[in-house]
């Protein structure tokens, strides 16, 4: 097979795939980066990879999409690294900080203020160093490894996989490999049996990872992050592309059938 150009999101829920592409030797069949989600997104849109663990928010962008892997990074609630922080209840704040890292949360940010929580804030672009920027009336949508025990510094916490959840009753999917054309029947085998090898082995993985003081990573790994993208997910995130301009469920395609029964249909 022809070594293809991968990119990962760099964070620690990424990391069972990432141990189960280099455990085997599929790895020997990939150039991979590891990158935070937005460079991810950019670097499909821009041909500079030809797979991506992307945010599905992207998805409307491409001239098509290639669902490509039966796994992705999905929660069923409670999701604990992508939340609202706040020092006020949801309904006094005025300001609402997205994060620029990933385009799937700082979408569904705004969809759930508009359509579950009733509220209106002024949404504030992000940049470096914003959480720095949150208090009074201005609240911040963090995400990913940077959330890690952000909550013990703020009195209100929000999580978007849980509010989610509790609106539509599905879970959620925050990113998933995709491609924008057709990858080989036999490279996509091998890269789901190495992504399925990863998650097998998160008891192992979890003790060669760095101690991080009060976070349970076994317990973030099995309970917060989703790694299956079942049809519960799929139902979940057809929901939230629907929200979004330009989508079409015509431009979304599933490679091979599901192990998990997902139809594309």
């Amino acid at each position: 097979m022809k070594k293809l150009r991968l990119t990962a999101v760099s964070y620690l829920n990424t990391k069972p795939f990432i141990y189960g592409i280099f455990r085997t030797a599929f790895s020997e069949h990939i150039e991979l980066s590891l990158d935070i989600p937005s460079v991810c997104a950019q670097k499909l849109r821009n041909g500079d990879a030809d797979l991506a663990l992307s945010p599905v928010a992207i998805i409307p962008e491409l001239p098509q999409a290639h669902l490509v892997s039966d796994y992705c990074i999905g929660a069923v609630g409670a999701v604990k690294t992508v939340c609202i922080y706040s020092e006020k209840p949801l309904q006094e704040i005025n300001r609402l900080y997205l994060d620029f890292h990933s385009k799937t949360s700082a979408t569904l940010a705004p969809i759930l203020c508009r359509e579950y929580w009733g509220i209106r804030p002024e949404f504030l672009q992000a940049t470096e160093g914003f959480e720095q920027r949150i208090g009074g009336d201005t609240a911040g949508l963090v995400i990913g490894d940077r959330a890690i025990g952000l909550e013990r510094q703020f009195p209100f916490v929000y999580d978007l996989g849980e509010a989610w959840l509790q609106w539509t009753g599905l879970p959620f999917v925050f990113a998933a490999w995709l491609s924008v054309r057709p990858l080989e029947e036999e490279f996509v085998i091998r890269f789901n049996s190495a992504l399925q090898s990863g998650i097998a082995r998160i008891p192992e993985l979890t003790k060669i990872l760095p101690h991080i003081p009060g976070f349970d990573v076994e317990a973030y790994f099995r309970q917060n992050i989703s790694y299956e993208l079942d049809e519960a997910k799929w139902l979940g995130l057809n929901r939230f592309l629907g929200y979004l301009p330009g989508f079409e469920h015509s431009a979304l395609h599933r490679d091979l059938p599901s192990v998990v029964g997902l139809h594309t249909d």
